[in-house]
This record gives C-alpha cells, sequence and structure tokens, in this order.
C-alpha cells in the first residue's frame, strides 16, 4: 500500500523541475493527504478550489486587526487555503478531471485572497498607523500598484512554468493556451445565452492575451515550433535543449509565486509594518520578474534562429 501512494503522490505532482521544495516538503504532501480523502469522498477539484476562496479571504481580513493573535489566525487560514489550492491540482491530476474552468478558478483563487490581503493592509494602516493615517492615499496608492505588479508576476511565473512543461512533456501535456484557440470559442457563446461562461471566458482570454504581448520572442519561436512540428511532438534535441535554458529560471517563477511571497507577507505583519510588504513586491518582485523575462526572451530568440537554420 505505501508503494501505491508513493506512486500516486509522485503522479500527483506537476514536475519535478517546477516543484520548490516548500512545496515539495510541505503543501503537496497535505495537499496529497487532502485529494486523496476527498477522492474518497467523491468531491471534484473545482469545489476545493471554491472553497479555497473563502478560506482564503476569510484569512486576508484578519490582517486588517491589530492584534497578533488574529493576525496568525488570518495565517494559518491562508496556509490551509494554500493546501486546498494545492489540493485541487493533485486531484485534477489523479482523476484526470481537467477543465478550463477549472483552471481559470484556480488562477483566480490566490488572487482574491491578495486582493482581501491588499485592502486589509490599507484599512490597517490608515487605522492603526499615525504617518499613514495622516496621509491616508498614500498606502492606497501603493497598495494599488503592488496589486497591479502582483497581477503581471503571477500571470507570468505561470505562463514560463506552462512553457516550462511545454517543452518537457510536449504540446498536449500542458496548459499552455493561445488566443487564436480561445478567440475561437468565445465567438461560439452568446452574451444573452451563456452570459456568465462568456464573461469568464473574456476575461481569460484577456488574461491570456496579456501574456502573449509580454513574451513576443516566446509567441515567434511557438510560431516556429509548430510550423516545423505540427503535431506538437518537439524533436529530442529540441525538448532537451530548450529543458536546459529554461529550468535555471523555474526558481524565479517559484520566488514569484505564493511561498516566498506568504513568507515576506508573515514578517511584514509579525514586525508591526505590513506597508513594507508593498515595497518587497514593487522593488524585489519586480526587479525579479524583469530579470526573468530579459533571459527567458533571450534565448527564445536564439532558438527561433537555430530552428530557421535547421539545427533540429
Amino acid at each position: 500500500m505505501f508503494v501505491d501512494l508513493k506512486r500516486q503522490y509522485r503522479a500527483s505532482l506537476k514536475s519535478m523541475d517546477t516543484e520548490e521544495r516548500i512545496d515539495l516538503y510541505f503543501y503537496r504532501p497535505i495537499g496529497f493527504a487532502w485529494a486523496y480523502l476527498f477522492r474518497k469522498l467523491g468531491v471534484r477539484p473545482n469545489a476545493i478550489t471554491i472553497a479555497s476562496i473563502f478560506i482564503g479571504v476569510a484569512g486576508g481580513i484578519c490582517f486588517y486587526y491589530n492584534d497578533l493573535l488574529i493576525n496568525a489566525i488570518g495565517m494559518l487560514l491562508i496556509i490551509w487555503a494554500n493546501s486546498f489550492d494545492s489540493a485541487d491540482g493533485q486531484l485534477a491530476r489523479l482523476t484526470n478531471d481537467y477543465s478550463r474552468l477549472g483552471r481559470i478558478l484556480d488562477g483566480l483563487s490566490s488572487e482574491l485572497w491578495f486582493v482581501a490581503i491588499y485592502i486589509a493592509i490599507c484599512l490597517h494602516e490608515n487605522t492603526f498607523s499615525a504617518w499613514f493615517g495622516a496621509h491616508r492615499s498614500v498606502i492606497w496608492i501603493l497598495g494599488i500598484c503592488a496589486g497591479l505588479c502582483h497581477a503581471q508576476q503571477a500571470r507570468m511565473a505561470d505562463y514560463y512554468r506552462q512553457f516550462h512543461l511545454l517543452c518537457v512533456r510536449g504540446k498536449e501535456s500542458t496548459e499552455l493556451e493561445n488566443t487564436a484557440e480561445l478567440h475561437n470559442a468565445l465567438k461560439s457563446l452568446s452574451w444573452r445565452k451563456n452570459f456568465i461562461k462568456k464573461l469568464v471566458q473574456t476575461c481569460y482570454y484577456n488574461y491570456t492575451e496579456s501574456q502573449e504581448k509580454a513574451t513576443p520572442a516566446l509567441q515567434a519561436l511557438r510560431r516556429e515550433m509548430w510550423t516545423h512540428w505540427p503535431d506538437g511532438i518537439l524533436p529530442p534535441t529540441l525538448s532537451r535543449s530548450l529543458r536546459q535554458a529554461s529550468l535555471p529560471l523555474m526558481k524565479y517563477t517559484n520566488i514569484l509565486s505564493f511561498n516566498w511571497r506568504a513568507i515576506v507577507l508573515f514578517i511584514t505583519v509579525f514586525i508591526r509594518q505590513p506597508w513594507l510588504y508593498f515595497v518587497f513586491e514593487l522593488v524585489v518582485l519586480n526587479g525579479i520578474l524583469v530579470y526573468m523575462r530579459y533571459k527567458h526572451e533571450r534565448f527564445c530568440r536564439r532558438f527561433t534562429t537555430e530552428i530557421r537554420e535547421g539545427k533540429y
């Protein structure tokens, strides 16, 4: 039984290349336990994702209070929500229960947690900080700018991870989308008959479009690859070379994801200076995003040239 559980646990992971250490040693084992339980109960991944949204938002609200006990409860709720966020993907992989709605909800869940956290921090500083209380708009400007940057950082980190999985496993094993296919799906929906579905799909289309606009060299490489290999199966030499180039950047995508962001958030709350989290977001994480994007676009341009020259 232990060997079977170990095999199932490995099957629940995306890829060892894209997994972060904190996830591997903490969230993924907990997420697998939740996924194993929920599979027995017949709970589907999207239901877990929706539950994580409510738990995470409740945790975010706790950061408003000037009470470390309530703040600590908020941290525990955020950790719980993230374990559910891990569990939904692991359950989907174990049961092969994938859907575009699930991917949209999964991306939306952590964004909603942080919307609650950012608003709570802004209200906290206006209420309990003498300086921010006297300059009320400053924290909101910081919060809005940090939130917009956070959205872009998470968006690009997810996109680069999905591209890495494409390099490792091929076109059919990744959730990497393109706007041409999404546009065709969107046109088939009616605002009158499918309002909610079309609204969700429109948001997802805009999300994917922003990823593509931020990565022109990657898009050129994708077009070149599918022109030469329309079946989506890359030559082994190209796949290995792409993986080798992409792998060093995976540590940056992990920094821009949940764990290190949450660690810094918790520290700033404990030292009673939560506004410093916004500074970390704007300075450190934006710096990592700029560097990661520069490196990724550079190697994409190189591979596009090599494919055109017939190297693969």
